[in-house]
């Protein structure tokens, strides 16, 4: 059904789509806000790789095994 995958003609479309949809102005404030994000995600797991990747806190994991008040 889908042997070739995407074309090039197919990336055109949704270029053309995504123009209308949202119009040309919005289009380089949505780059640049999508390009911050971008920095701040990797800045986030180079901190993380930096710490040694332990990924939680101690105190995190005693929340998580505490049990819930039933009152």
């Amino acid at each position: 059904m889908l042997r070739n995958g995407l074309e090039p003609w197919h990336l055109l479309i949704v270029a053309i789509v995504v123009i209308v949809l949202f119009g040309s102005k919005k289009l380089p404030d949505t780059a640049r806000s999508l390009g911050r994000s971008m920095r701040i995600l990797k800045s986030e797991a180079k901190a993380l790789k930096e710490e040694g990747g332990s990924g939680a806190e101690p105190g995190e994991q005693t929340r998580s095994t505490a049990p819930a008040d039933a009152g």
